[in-house]
């Protein structure tokens, strides 16, 4: 029997994808936190989502699109080489600590350690770049700047999932259902 195409995946990534660029889009509105340069990366509410319901591929194209079209309407291409890598390798992680570690390593823990090596992955990135290695000692602000916004991405993520009904949860990516 052939099984039947679903709309539904590739609709509700596009949705991830459009909801976490417009988050990112208003987030860049903002003054940074604390540092220059620091974001509370709200949009990753949406990629880590996608990396529970659907599974990596998926969450690498809502970040890529969400990265891509982000630099392209903020104007600033050299975005792009910053959130663009940052955001590949830290989704990397995740899918890597989702599927290998949960439940042992929560979604909160995996969303701090994502949003932590988001961030010295961009500060690495900038050091290329510039050619300073004077920027590494950014990095343990960078590190705190991506506890406290991973923390809350984390949580966010997991206070949404608690929020959705069991049916919609049947079936996730990683391990068949999301322990709540």
């Amino acid at each position: 029997m052939k099984a039947r195409f679903s709309a539904k995946r590739p609709a509700v990534t596009a949705l991830f994808a459009a909801l976490g660029l417009i988050t990112f889009v208003i987030e860049n509105q903002f003054p940074p936190l604390f540092v220059p340069g620091a974001k509370m990366g709200l949009a990753n509410i949406f990629s880590l989502c996608a990396l529970i319901l659907y599974g990596p591929a998926e969450a690498f194209a809502v970040v890529v699109v969400r990265t891509v079209l982000g630099s392209l309407f903020m104007g600033n291409i050299s975005m792009l080489m910053y959130s663009f890598t940052g955001g590949v390798i830290s989704m990397g992680l995740s899918a890597i600590l989702m599927y290998a570690a949960y439940p042992k390593v929560s979604v909160t823990a995996t969303s701090i350690a994502s949003a932590v090596t988001h961030n010295c992955v961009q500060n690495a990135v900038f050091a290329l770049v510039s050619n300073s290695s004077l920027v590494f000692s950014y990095m343990p602000y960078l590190a705190l700047t991506g506890i406290l916004s991973g923390a809350i991405v984390g949580a966010a993520v997991t206070v949404a999932f608690k929020k959705l009904p069991e049916s919609f949860l049947a079936r996730t990516a990683f391990d068949g259902t999301y322990r709540r």
